[in-house]
């Protein structure tokens, strides 16, 4: 990475395997531009994949998608962005179908894949399952993605059953789309939204947004800092039981992004010019030529109608080449382009805005832990989150609910802390019992 170069971004990620599965199937990729020049041709990605399938089946799947959406897209010769990452997406089913069509073990693997570019122009999504990318911005939290499960389906086709009553009656960890089980793909394509001093992005699986709610995760990105917002979301997810694995990016637009979008150039665009047209061009000057040599010639020699006509010839020939490019360009830039799902979002809005009850709600999940701690008998420390909830009361009394949300943060990163010495304990003392 250039020493000079400033990306404009600031981001954190964390996977975690969760407390009940065996192995982690989901995978992310953070790749921001290394210099100026990458940043204006392809921007910041980043991915996040949650993979589906017996076995090692769904981790290969997830890291297939992170890593062929990512070798595609940085291929592509296109100069839309969005297309690129749209069929890079395309791509990547179509690698992760033939590689499940080769072994019977992986048969019929499958994955989500959440996709986020970041550009001068504003930020573009390409989405498929219900892994999910967000955005926050002045104390609100937008869902930039429609969640391809069997809930948001059914509520979508307004067949009227109100959100509680569809949750209630239909499964909720039922997908409709992701790459991989079938040979083509639907990919949703949203934005370009825009992008402001301070927006947070997240990107996450749905191990995450299965266990925390979207006002709680709003809430704590908006007061905290990406590297302990992202530890804060994953141990809160634990503690409520982490039956998933739960992947989270968080990426912060910094003060200096308009600037770097600014003032950095963008790359000269005739490196991808089509093959056909050079020699056009090339044809049009050596004819230009031509015509301008005769009529010299002809000037020369005081033969004025000869030089005349060849000024008429490569005026012709000049008029002939200019309707072609009209018409050739005119057909590029006017022609309706093909129709892809997505381009609705946001879809949803939640306040981010910090208050006694949400504080109380975090904490709750807290207490449960002591109290099923209290009941077994498990020698756990509760000195440190005993202070912490006490520091948290009083901010709450001073009326400052931010920082009261702050310090409910690190109760439950050092709650979840405890949890896992615990753990740790637990798996040493069965290993020297055997």
């Amino acid at each position: 990475m250039s020493e000079n170069w400033k990306s404009g971004i600031a981001f954190s990620q964390l996977t975690d395997v969760g407390m009940r599965r065996a192995n982690n199937q989901d995978s992310l990729a953070c790749l921001p531009a290394a210099s100026a020049e990458r940043f204006f041709d392809r921007g910041h990605l980043f991915v996040v994949a949650d993979g589906m399938g017996a076995h090692a089946a769904g981790e290969l799947a997830s890291r297939l998608a992170v890593e062929h959406i990512a070798m595609q897209y940085f291929r592509s010769t296109l100069d839309d962005c969005g297309e690129s990452l749209r069929e890079a997406v395309v791509e990547s089913n179509a690698e992760i179908h033939r590689r499940g069509m080769q072994n019977p073990e992986f048969h019929n693997m499958g994955t989500t894949a959440s996709s986020l570019v970041l550009l001068s122009t504003g930020a573009i999504v390409a989405h498929v399952g219900d892994s999910r990318v967000y955005r926050l911005r002045q104390g609100v939290l937008e869902q930039l993605t429609f969640d391809h499960s069997l809930v948001w389906e059914f509520e979508a086709s307004g067949q009227g059953l109100s959100g509680s009553l569809v949750g209630q009656s239909i499964p909720k960890n039922v997908i409709t789309r992701s790459l991989g089980p079938n040979e083509n793909v639907q990919v949703d394509l949203e934005g370009p939204f825009e992008i402001h001093e301070n927006d947070r992005f997240l990107l996450c699986s749905d191990g995450l947004s299965g266990q925390v709610e979207d006002e709680e995760i709003a809430t704590l990105i908006d007061c905290l800092p990406e590297d302990l917002a992202s530890r804060v979301l994953v141990d809160l997810a634990n503690l409520r039981g982490g039956p998933d694995n739960s992947s989270v990016i968080i990426v912060r637009i910094d003060e200096t992004y308009e600037n770097v979008s600014k003032s950095a150039k963008p790359p000269r665009k005739h490196s991808r010019m089509k093959k056909s047209e050079a020699p056009i061009w090339v044809l049009f000057a050596i004819l230009m030529a031509v015509c301008f040599l005769g009529a010299v010639g002809f000037g020369i020699d005081g033969n004025l109608g000869g030089a005349i006509v060849a000024v008429v010839i490569g005026l012709i020939v000049a008029a002939i080449f200019a309707q072609q490019y009209w018409q050739a360009n005119s057909q590029v830039h006017h022609q309706p382009l093909p129709q892809v799902p997505g381009g609705k979002g946001p879809y949803r809005q939640y306040s981010a805005k910090p208050t006694k009850e949400l504080y109380d709600r975090l904490g709750q999940t807290v207490e449960e832990l002591r109290t099923a701690a209290n009941e077994r008998n498990w020698l756990m420390n509760w000195k440190e989150i005993d202070k912490l909830q006490k520091e948290g009361q009083e901010a709450l009394a001073n009326k400052d609910a931010k920082s009261a949300i702050r310090l409910q943060a690190e109760t439950i990163i050092e709650t979840m802390h405890q949890l896992r010495e615990l753990n740790n304990r637990a798996a040493n003392e069965t290993a020297i019992d055997h």
